[in-house]
């Protein structure tokens, strides 16, 4: 091969080079940038927790913490889990204590970790046609939940007020078929959560979140409420992560964030009260 021919293949080979060599670099800078952007702490959200959430995310207390938060606004409980389980989502905020563990139970190759408590958004006893709980009459019909664990939380709402009795092993799991007493004979009917109060309905069990959609407080308008107690630490609603994830330390930073004075304060009075501020250890949920 002529002299020539040789440093024209090695003048090719060394822009071919430095070309590899620049894309490279620039490769690697895309990553790192895109690294970066992935650091953002991803929260799965629903209704008023949602926007919790988005008021958390921008201010300046998460700044603070040196926290990135991205919210997304999710539907449905049991694929918002399933997606932090997957890693889809980082953390969501959006259930009870009881919940959770009815999801554990059902999915135990999917399991989820508590990070740490939030708030009780107290259940109530709603009516249209009654204002004081003494006038529910004998044989009233009462509306319950079709979904278990907000139907359990209402019976065991109504066993404080009186109006029933339960049976001794009256678990997460159990129904109307649970109820031991029922002196008023009163008639249950299953609802939608997402539809209003019926109209043939003499008194309905409603969530605070559905009740907040609905125009109504819950410590003001409804017969009887939630107080947090030994029977409703269940209820309390808790941050939750995949069990890989438990561990990282910007995921366990959202629990002294959420319970941060200021943001409390404005949580207080956007929701009227109605959000009880729960700071303690998972571990208060889990005795018996």
């Amino acid at each position: 091969m002529s002299r020539w021919k040789k440093a024209i293949f090695t003048g090719i080979a060394l822009v071919s080079l430095l070309t590899l060599t620049a894309c490279g670099k620039a490769a690697s800078s895309n990553s790192s940038h895109t690294s970066s952007k992935s650091e953002s702490i991803i929260i799965g959200s629903s209704g008023s927790d949602y926007q919790i959430w988005q008021h958390i995310a921008k201010s300046p207390q998460a700044k603070k913490a040196g926290l990135r938060i991205k919210v997304k606004q999710v539907s449905d409980g049991n694929v918002t889990d399933s997606a932090t389980a997957e890693g889809q989502l980082d953390v969501n905020a959006f259930q009870s204590y009881a919940y959770f563990q009815q999801y554990n139970k059902l999915n135990p190759s999917e399991k989820l970790a508590a990070l740490g408590t939030t708030y009780l958004e107290p259940m109530g006893l709603y009516s249209k046609k009654y204002k004081q709980l003494r006038e529910i009459p004998d044989g009233a019909t009462i509306g319950i939940s079709n979904d278990p664990a907000n139907a359990t939380r209402g019976l065991l709402l109504l066993a404080t007020a009186k109006l029933v009795t339960l049976k001794s092993d009256f678990n997460a799991l159990s129904t109307v078929k649970d109820i031991q007493a029922n002196p008023k004979h009163l008639k249950f009917k299953e609802v939608d959560p997402s539809v209003q109060m019926l109209p043939d309905l003499d008194a309905e069990l409603i969530s605070n979140t559905r009740a907040l959609d609905g125009g109504l407080n819950v410590l003001k308008d409804s017969l009887v409420h939630e107080k947090l107690s030994q029977t409703t630490r269940a209820n309390v609603n808790i941050l939750v992560t995949a069990v890989k994830n438990e561990k990282k330390e910007e995921f366990k930073k959202l629990v002294p964030l959420y319970h941060d004075p200021t943001i409390q304060s404005w949580i207080k009075k956007t929701f009227s009260g109605t959000k009880l501020d729960v700071n303690k250890p998972i571990s208060y949920l889990q005795q018996k």
